[in-house]
């Protein structure tokens, strides 16, 4: 892959992960070539530049780099506008803990209820659990403009890509998760979440 010239990103079109990193990418309006892979049939390329041959995998130039978080926070520092990360050490702390939040309790559900393998049970299980959360935060959406902050910020990247399944999931959210729910409407607008969306993606909602 030392011939390449220009960013491109393998990604799995369905999944959440990869849907995070496309996300930053349309948020920083970054040009890039997004190259949708069938994870049982993976490009020569990837497996080259990716021992793992795991999605979403970025390559810029002679680096590759993989796992999610470590792309997006890499994107965050080459493209440094907008930001998507606070100032401040603090601040910047706690999105990080909140990332991984959503990480340790929402994505490990949404992922034991997206993937076959699971038993029925544990989809179950599992999807219980995401809504019953999703609907105990939900208050918190009312009071900033966006996932405990008032801009746009990687710990939304990280939730938003969840929240569109969860039609795909069978999860609907109450009338009381309301401001959780007025909160993926704006955001779900936008043009760079618009921008993010794979094709299978946007079949997801009938979009």
């Amino acid at each position: 892959m030392g011939a390449t010239n220009r960013l491109a990103c393998y990604s799995d079109p369905a999944d959440h992960y990869s849907h995070r990193v496309r996300l930053v990418l349309a948020e920083k309006g970054v040009t890039v070539q997004i190259i949708d892979v069938d994870r049982n049939r993976l490009p020569p390329k990837l497996v080259e530049v990716n021992p793992y041959g795991s999605l979403p995998t970025l390559v810029d130039r002679d680096l590759a780099l993989y796992e999610s978080s470590v792309v997006m926070e890499y994107l965050e520092e080459r493209y440094p506008h907008p930001p998507l990360m606070p100032v401040y050490p603090v601040a910047r702390g706690n999105s990080r803990l909140l990332m991984h939040r959503i990480q340790r309790d929402w994505c490990s559900l949404a992922d034991t209820v997206l993937d076959p393998r699971s038993s029925e049970p544990a989809r179950t299980q599992a999807r219980k659990e995401l809504r019953e959360s999703l609907t105990g935060v939900a208050p918190l959406f009312a009071e900033m403009a966006c996932f405990m902050s008032e801009e746009q910020s990687l710990v939304d990247c990280c939730l938003l890509p969840i929240l569109w399944r969860l039609p795909v999931m069978g999860i609907e959210l109450p009338r009381q998760a309301k401001p959780l729910l007025d909160y993926m409407e704006r955001q779900f607008a936008r043009e760079p979440f618009q921008a993010s969306l794979s094709a299978t993606e946007r079949e997801m909602r009938k979009v």
